[in-house]
């Protein structure tokens, strides 16, 4: 299917064996030219948590580690040319002409791609500077747990609700697609039901358990957020799932399917709650923003706030997460921005936290997160600062 093209590598990569973790060696290569799908696997194989691969002219191949970006070295890597990128996109966009005519009209594209029996990834090819670039996301092949995510369990309860919206903000980079796929599994594991997902793109793959799952991709099996969701509701869905809300008619459609009885799950790129209902907000006029803001208030079931912070052993990332359940008063409140009576406290009294901010806190008391890396994540960093004993830094 356009889009989501798999190829078997057909060049021979290997780690070089005194590199460590970030050294690739090509071997008995004929050609200077990289061969994509050898590339891919050779990246993937520096290191167990690799979680983008970017390609850039003039640069090596660089992967991203723990937040870290960082260049490969082997005997066979050189700089990429703008010929190498602009192959390299060609190579994961395939005969998707969709993507082809986005990328040509608008200068950037998304794509799902993968390498057979490895790895999926989510591309983005886009122009700068008049040559390609590519972005790829690591997609695991296993569909996350909200046990492997670190993440709360009583979020398992989403799985009993029945309408409404679950909406999950955090900025980018927080993990939030895969918090979207845990829920998403609950439900699927746990009630017999349809499920429909429109996405851009398609990142987990869900098998059908005792849910019925289909998942369609932008571009691939629809030409629009909007017309996958208007299509959605005629599908006999009980849960559906956007990837992002961006722009005013997602919204208008999400908030649609859920005051005519659907589960409503998507994420939105916000620093927190309350950002995020204003940004949502702000997607309408303002003659129409009083009539949204009131339509949230009844339909959001739970606003579910995350961030990734370094670990300060450098093992990976540890996940914070505050979930606000919705009920009609402190739903409304969350759409104006005011967290009623508990946000007004915490701005009163200067050495309480946001609830996020407090479980930042508790990180860094705990051993896991440094002081730098909890200030450079915080919400409010100099209160944070003062709650920790520490003067913000400068």
């Amino acid at each position: 299917m356009m889009g989501r093209v798999c190829r078997t590598p057909r060049a021979s990569y290997h780690m070089a064996p005194d590199t460590a973790a970030f050294g690739v060696v090509l071997e008995k290569s004929s050609t200077s030219t990289f061969e994509t799908d050898a590339l891919l696997v050779a990246m993937l194989r520096v290191h167990d948590r690799v979680s983008d691969l970017i390609f850039s002219p003039g640069r090596v191949p660089q992967v991203q580690i723990h937040g870290e970006l960082i260049s490969l070295k082997g005997q066979a890597l050189r700089p990429l040319t703008a010929d190498d990128t602009r192959r390299i996109a060609a190579d994961l966009i395939g005969n998707n002409k969709q993507a082809i005519t986005t990328l040509r009209e608008q200068g950037s594209c998304d794509v799902s791609y993968g390498v057979s029996g490895l790895a999926r990834f989510r591309v983005n090819v886009f122009i700068q500077r008049g040559s390609c670039a590519v972005v790829m996301r690591v997609i695991p092949t296993a569909v996350p747990t909200l046990a492997s995510l670190g993440l709360p369990a009583d979020l398992k309860k989403v799985a009993s609700l029945r309408d409404g919206i679950v909406l999950v903000t955090g900025p980018r980079n927080s993990g939030k697609s895969s918090t979207l796929a845990a829920l998403l599994d609950c439900i699927n594991g746990e009630r017999v039901c349809h499920i429909i997902t429109v996405e851009d793109p398609i990142e987990f793959l869900h098998n059908h358990k005792k849910a019925t799952v289909h998942q369609r991709e932008l571009h691939s099996d629809t030409t629009s957020i909007p017309l996958g969701l208007r299509a959605a509701m005629r599908q006999a869905p009980d849960v559906i799932l956007v990837s992002e809300l961006r722009e005013r008619d997602s919204v208008e459609m999400a908030v649609e399917a859920a005051e005519s009885g659907h589960l409503v799950f998507s994420s939105l790129n916000a620093p927190d709650q309350a950002k995020a209902v204003a940004r949502m907000v702000g997607f309408f006029a303002s003659a129409d923003q009083e009539s949204v803001r009131g339509r949230l208030a009844r339909n959001l079931r739970n606003l579910i706030s995350q961030r990734l912070l370094p670990r300060k052993d450098a093992s990976g990332r540890v996940a914070v997460v505050d979930v606000l359940k919705i009920n009609s008063q402190s739903g409304k409140a969350a759409a104006e921005n005011i967290f009623c009576s508990e946000f007004e406290e915490t701005r009163r009294n200067p050495e309480s936290l946001e609830p996020i901010d407090a479980a930042i806190a508790e990180l860094v008391r705990s051993g896991q997160v440094d002081f730098d890396a909890a200030i450079a994540h915080a919400s409010d960093p100099a209160r944070l600062s003062l709650v920790l004993g520490h003067r913000a830094s400068q």
